[in-house]
Protein backbone atom coordinates (compact mmCIF):
# COMPACT_ATOMS: atom_id res chain seq x y z
CA UNK A 1 0.00 0.00 0.00
CA UNK A 2 0.95 3.61 -1.17
CA UNK A 3 2.25 5.48 2.01
CA UNK A 4 -0.93 7.92 1.70
CA UNK A 5 -3.37 5.49 0.43
CA UNK A 6 -5.71 3.14 2.14
CA UNK A 7 -8.40 0.36 0.83
CA UNK A 8 -11.96 1.60 -0.35
CA UNK A 9 -14.60 -0.75 -0.86
CA UNK A 10 -17.58 -0.10 -2.54
CA UNK A 11 -20.42 -3.44 -2.11
CA UNK A 12 -24.00 -3.52 -2.53
CA UNK A 13 -26.02 -6.77 -2.69
CA UNK A 14 -25.34 -7.91 -6.25
CA UNK A 15 -21.58 -6.99 -6.40
CA UNK A 16 -18.25 -5.58 -5.24
CA UNK A 17 -18.32 -2.64 -7.34
CA UNK A 18 -14.79 -1.05 -6.43
CA UNK A 19 -12.05 -2.79 -4.09
CA UNK A 20 -8.58 -0.50 -4.33
CA UNK A 21 -6.37 2.07 -2.28
CA UNK A 22 -7.36 5.48 -2.65
CA UNK A 23 -6.03 8.75 -1.03
CA UNK A 24 -9.38 10.31 -0.35
CA UNK A 25 -13.17 9.63 -0.05
CA UNK A 26 -15.98 11.97 0.41
CA UNK A 27 -19.52 10.48 0.85
CA UNK A 28 -23.14 11.83 1.56
CA UNK A 29 -23.51 11.17 4.91
CA UNK A 30 -27.11 11.92 6.39
CA UNK A 31 -25.20 14.33 8.49
CA UNK A 32 -23.55 15.77 5.50
CA UNK A 33 -20.46 15.21 3.38
CA UNK A 34 -18.32 13.05 5.20
CA UNK A 35 -14.37 12.66 4.39
CA UNK A 36 -12.26 10.73 5.10
CA UNK A 37 -8.46 10.28 4.76
CA UNK A 38 -5.58 7.73 5.73
CA UNK A 39 -5.30 7.53 9.65
CA UNK A 40 -9.31 8.43 9.45
CA UNK A 41 -10.57 7.63 13.12
CA UNK A 42 -12.55 4.66 13.09
CA UNK A 43 -16.73 5.25 12.19
CA UNK A 44 -19.83 4.17 11.43
CA UNK A 45 -22.50 6.57 9.55
CA UNK A 46 -25.41 6.09 8.05
CA UNK A 47 -25.31 7.70 3.95
CA UNK A 48 -28.09 9.15 2.18
CA UNK A 49 -28.63 8.81 -1.92
CA UNK A 50 -25.94 10.92 -3.50
CA UNK A 51 -22.64 10.83 -5.18
CA UNK A 52 -19.47 9.17 -3.41
CA UNK A 53 -16.06 10.89 -4.69
CA UNK A 54 -12.54 9.64 -4.10
CA UNK A 55 -9.35 10.17 -5.59
CA UNK A 56 -7.50 6.99 -6.16
CA UNK A 57 -4.64 5.62 -5.88
CA UNK A 58 -2.73 7.60 -9.10
CA UNK A 59 -5.11 10.90 -7.97
CA UNK A 60 -7.67 10.23 -10.16
CA UNK A 61 -10.85 11.51 -9.51
CA UNK A 62 -13.83 9.08 -9.64
CA UNK A 63 -18.04 9.21 -8.85
CA UNK A 64 -19.84 6.63 -8.18
CA UNK A 65 -23.80 6.98 -6.94
CA UNK A 66 -25.38 5.53 -4.36
CA UNK A 67 -28.99 5.26 -2.76
CA UNK A 68 -28.43 5.26 0.34
CA UNK A 69 -26.29 2.65 2.77
CA UNK A 70 -23.29 2.85 5.82
CA UNK A 71 -19.89 3.58 5.52
CA UNK A 72 -17.34 1.89 7.91
CA UNK A 73 -14.15 2.85 8.67
CA UNK A 74 -11.20 1.29 10.47
CA UNK A 75 -7.53 0.22 10.68
CA UNK A 76 -6.92 2.45 7.26
CA UNK A 77 -9.79 0.80 5.26
CA UNK A 78 -13.20 2.22 4.03
CA UNK A 79 -16.43 -0.15 3.34
CA UNK A 80 -19.30 1.39 1.92
CA UNK A 81 -22.32 -0.97 1.82
CA UNK A 82 -24.61 0.76 -0.63
CA UNK A 83 -28.65 -0.22 -1.31
CA UNK A 84 -27.45 0.82 -5.11
CA UNK A 85 -24.31 1.76 -6.62
CA UNK A 86 -23.19 2.59 -10.38
CA UNK A 87 -19.85 4.11 -11.29
CA UNK A 88 -20.27 7.51 -13.15
CA UNK A 89 -18.70 6.10 -16.49
CA UNK A 90 -21.24 3.50 -16.36
CA UNK A 91 -24.60 5.52 -15.90
CA UNK A 92 -26.91 5.87 -19.37
CA UNK A 93 -26.97 10.03 -18.80
CA UNK A 94 -30.34 9.81 -21.51
CA UNK A 95 -32.32 7.31 -19.40
CA UNK A 96 -31.23 9.18 -16.38
CA UNK A 97 -32.41 12.50 -17.78
CA UNK A 98 -35.45 10.48 -18.79
CA UNK A 99 -36.25 9.27 -15.71
CA UNK A 100 -35.74 12.62 -14.34
CA UNK A 101 -38.41 14.11 -15.95
CA UNK A 102 -40.98 11.28 -15.84
CA UNK A 103 -40.22 12.08 -11.82
CA UNK A 104 -41.12 15.68 -12.45
CA UNK A 105 -43.86 14.96 -14.29
CA UNK A 106 -45.31 12.58 -11.65
CA UNK A 107 -44.49 15.60 -8.68
CA UNK A 108 -46.12 18.55 -10.90
CA UNK A 109 -49.70 16.22 -10.55
CA UNK A 110 -52.32 16.97 -8.31
CA UNK A 111 -52.98 13.58 -8.20
CA UNK A 112 -54.43 11.72 -4.28
CA UNK A 113 -53.37 8.41 -5.33
CA UNK A 114 -49.59 10.18 -6.17
CA UNK A 115 -47.35 8.71 -3.83
CA UNK A 116 -45.16 11.62 -3.18
CA UNK A 117 -41.99 10.54 -1.12
CA UNK A 118 -41.88 7.78 -4.03
CA UNK A 119 -41.39 10.34 -6.30
CA UNK A 120 -39.38 12.58 -4.80
CA UNK A 121 -36.64 9.79 -4.16
CA UNK A 122 -37.24 8.51 -7.93
CA UNK A 123 -36.20 12.37 -8.69
CA UNK A 124 -33.14 12.65 -6.21
CA UNK A 125 -31.97 9.21 -7.34
CA UNK A 126 -31.95 10.55 -11.48
CA UNK A 127 -29.90 13.79 -10.13
CA UNK A 128 -27.50 12.09 -8.13
CA UNK A 129 -27.21 9.70 -11.21
CA UNK A 130 -26.74 12.54 -13.27
CA UNK A 131 -24.36 14.32 -10.72
CA UNK A 132 -22.60 11.02 -10.55
CA UNK A 133 -21.88 10.88 -14.70
CA UNK A 134 -21.54 14.32 -14.34
CA UNK A 135 -23.93 15.28 -17.28
CA UNK A 136 -25.88 18.90 -17.32
CA UNK A 137 -28.73 18.94 -14.91
CA UNK A 138 -31.64 20.72 -16.50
Amino acid sequence: MAENTFMLEIVTPEQILYKDEIQLVVAPAVEGELGVMKNHAPLVAALNIGVVRFKDGNGNQQRVAISGGLIEVIDNSARILAETAEKGEDIDVVRAKSAKERAENRLSQRDDSLNYTRAQTALQRAITRLKAAEAKID
